[in-house]
């Protein structure tokens, strides 16, 4: 058995061996733990004197020399590691000296490029796995449109972090650079599905929960209304809404400051959402201001397009790592659309109705197909749980269902906000409050003493006279006394 720090068990592993100068011949062994059959590929790549040496400063991993990428992942973050690389050497001689000196001469001069590639959507497959992989054994592939790039700067040893996905493959790979003699090497490329195969539960195979399907489900089917009917609808709407809000940020608050189970917090999170959305209707039923109610409805619209401005490369500009930065753009936003909208309050609703409802379409396709849309929020959400989520990359894949989603979102939001635009042309800008009605019509009963509702006995009298009649005895129709002729 080969001794420490010339072996390695792992996934995506790999070494890299200097050679002595006349060697024209060396053997590794590949080898299973378990001693089961395994899929794989193997990549050989000779350097020269004058590329750089891929973790040839390796101060913290068990290879003397280590090319390997080190990935860690949870439900919020991709972690990936790995050990500064050196520069070119001759066979024989000793490898230039790692930290004495920082200068133009020395390792400190190497630049890195962190290549990101997305595997086809939903594909879990060896083959689409390995035949990704063997790509990116020429660096020049790796500079293609599909493959997104992060320049980094040289570190002791280099960490950066990436949103994670769950269900959806991702390849990794490093790029070392020397500018002075313009080569470059690569690290061992590492991939991730953020889930585990073996998992009976939340398995890369059965990501989506019952529990999650059901409430996006509901969720969506009510935003396909409100899309289109709305505004039309005002009390359905402001409850949707109402829900959305409380549902959010009740789900932000519990899994912040509790451990309990996902199912359990999903319930809660749906009861406190059916109070937040009643709570918002009794609001307007009782007090009858509708700009108020506007505006709670204008930030829904001011969220998504906040989430939306920062979903696109926007959101990985280094000064919006500063969460203070980040969290002060992103509520300027916020405010700053229902504002706008306050001079049209009847359109600004109707926008909002057709933006928010088509979205909720969009999630509810995502609980069954995923689609890379639902990260406009999900990222949003994420950051607001993970106070380390700030210095991760969110890029995500777009790929064909993407578009077609895209398409879906576009098309019923125009279609809901046209539709909802004709149909309430010529009516009232807002239906009047219950309530207010209920105030008006008594006082007019009172003061007007030609309308025969005002010689109407009061309801509770009028209930109260009903109930004497149901529970009273029947007198009989027939006649008691005798005629007198």
């Amino acid at each position: 058995m080969p001794g420490l720090g010339l072996s390695l068990t792992a996934v995506d592993s790999g070494l890299l061996s200097p050679l002595i100068p006349g060697q024209t011949k060396l053997s590794w062994f590949l080898l299973a733990p378990d001693g089961d059959s395994v899929a794989g590929t193997g990549v050989i790549l000779p350097y020269t004197s004058s590329d750089p040496v891929p973790g040839s400063c390796n101060l913290e991993f068990d290879l003397d020399i280590d090319p390997n990428v080190y990935l860690h992942y949870n439900l919020f973050e991709t972690t990936i590691r790995f050990a500064p690389a050196n520069i070119g050497y001759s066979r024989g001689s000793n490898p230039p000296a790692c930290d004495t000196e920082v200068g133009e001469n020395t390792r400190w001069r190497l630049r890195y490029d962190i290549y990101q590639y997305f595997l086809p959507e939903s594909d879990l497959s060896e083959q689409s796995l390995i035949t990704s992989i063997q790509s990116v054994a020429n660096v020049q592939t790796m500079r293609d449109a599909k493959w997104t790039c992060i320049k980094i700067q040289i570190g002791i040893g280099i960490v950066d972090l990436f949103s994670s996905i769950p269900g959806q493959g991702v390849i990794y790979s490093v790029i070392v650079k020397d500018p002075v003699l313009n080569t470059s090497s690569s690290y061992i490329p590492v991939h991730t599905y953020a889930c585990s195969f073996s998992s009976t539960l939340d398995g890369c195979d059965t990501l989506g929960k019952i529990s999650t399907r059901i409430f996006f489900t509901i969720a969506g089917l009510a935003g396909l209304f409100v899309c289109f009917f709305g505004h039309r609808f005002f009390k359905c709407e402001l409850f949707c809404m109402g829900f959305g809000f409380a549902a959010f940020l009740f789900f932000v608050l519990i899994t912040r400051t509790t451990k309990l189970d996902y199912d359990i917090r999903l319930t809660l999170t749906a009861v406190i959402g059916v109070v937040g959305g009643v709570i918002l209707v009794m609001s307007w039923w009782r007090f009858g201001s509708v700009m108020s109610c506007v505006v709670a409805v204008g930030l829904m619209l001011g969220f998504l397009i906040s989430s939306i401005v920062f979903f696109t490369p926007v959101g990985d500009i280094q000064v919006f790592r500063s969460n203070v930065v980040f969290w002060v753009t992103f509520s300027c936003i916020v405010v700053a659309v229902p504002l706008f909208f306050v001079r049209w309050p009847r359109e600004g609703n109707i926008t909002t109705c057709g933006v928010a409802g088509a979205y909720a379409v969009v999630l509810a396709v995502n609980a069954y197909i995923y689609t890379s849309l639902s990260y406009i929020t999900l990222n949003i959400l994420k950051r607001f749980l993970n106070d380390n989520f700030s210095k991760a990359f969110t890029d995500v894949p777009f790929q064909d269902i993407d578009f077609i989603m895209i398409t879906v979102w576009v098309v019923l939001g125009v279609s809901g906000i046209v539709l909802q635009l004709y149909r309430e042309r010529t009516r009232s800008f807002f239906p009047p409050s219950p309530y207010l009605m209920w105030l008006q019509e008594r006082e007019r009963r009172k003061t007007n003493v030609l309308d025969p509702s005002h010689h109407t006995s009061s309801l509770p009298s009028r209930l109260l006279a009903r109930a004497r009649q149901l529970t009273g005895r029947r007198e009989s129709a027939g006649e008691r006394t005798p005629l007198l002729l």
